[in-house]
């Protein structure tokens, strides 16, 4: 249900004290309110004040922390002067945080008459008070805890935030139908297999995940999914199917129709290169 728009921003109520808000690239971040505070996981692109629009949403004093350090989900670190991020990824965070680079994201491919944001309307860069968090630490916002789990893969530092109240995951770019390896920054897919066989220990405490780009729920099965992917690939019998994406060519590991929904009706998918499959 959508509940408050502005020319940057969407918020959806998807429960209670969730919302899902969306940003012109069509990249999403969740804002979790307990009795005391709030969370806000991720900080889109930075291309309008996510901050103002946060504080339409809610009067508690907000917290923001990161799934990784991609342009499209810290965006918000620059304007908030502070956030909580892996430490592995806090380099990547401001190697993402040039404005051009934001600009960009949010405006190629945007349809004729949509909406176009102007270069002023990007957060600049400034120095941001990094906060550590990793795997097993927990938010309490009051009657709300959120636990962070580690998944390396997308990125080096990349974490999922477990909502064991709604028995949701909320996944940035964790694991989805189009997840990126092999980009700056990420594991070998040897490595992101280690990553999900620890984040599907935690599998009976939720039902779907809630990720970074797509607005609707993933089944959990994705995450099992993703594991015997991993397989193939180091066994060499995936489809090693070729595809130019975001400017790099990938092998997908699942032959998909042009809205990445696999042929065999599977819902996950990993973009790799051969040379990143397996550790060294």
């Amino acid at each position: 249900m959508v509940i408050c728009m502005s020319k940057f921003f969407t918020a959806n109520r998807i429960f209670d004290n969730v919302t899902q808000i969306g940003g012109l690239g069509g990249e999403l971040c969740y804002l979790i309110e307990g009795s005391e505070k709030a969370l806000l996981i991720d900080g889109l692109s930075g291309v309008g004040s996510l901050k103002a629009f946060v504080r339409e949403l809610t009067d508690l004093p907000v917290e923001l922390v990161l799934t990784h350090g991609h342009v499209d989900h810290a965006g918000a670190a620059f304007e908030y002067g502070v956030c909580r991020v892996h430490p592995a990824d806090i380099e990547m965070l401001y190697e993402n945080g040039d404005p051009a680079r934001r600009y960009d994201f949010v405006t190629r491919g945007r349809p004729a008459g949509a909406f176009m944001p102007k270069t002023e309307d990007v957060v600049p860069r400034c120095a941001v008070r990094t906060l550590p968090v990793g795997d097993g630490d927990v938010f309490e916002l009051g009657g709300v805890e959120i636990e962070a789990i580690g998944v390396p893969g997308h990125t080096t530092g990349t974490l999922v935030f477990l909502d064991r109240m709604h028995r949701v995951v909320y996944s940035g770019d964790a694991c989805n139908p189009n997840t990126l390896l092999a980009l700056p920054g990420s594991t070998t897919v040897e490595t992101y297999k280690q990553s999900l066989l620890h984040f599907s220990s935690h599998i009976e405490s939720f039902d779907v995940l809630y990720g970074g780009h797509g607005t609707g729920a993933v089944p959990k099965r994705i995450v099992g999914e993703a594991i015997e992917l991993c397989d193939e690939i180091m066994a060499g019998t995936d489809d090693q199917y070729p595809m130019a994406y975001i400017g790099r060519d990938f092998l997908y590991a699942r032959r998909f129709t042009g809205d990445f929904k696999c042929r065999d009706g599977r819902l996950a998918n990993i973009a790799y290169k051969k040379e990143n499959i397996f550790n060294r």
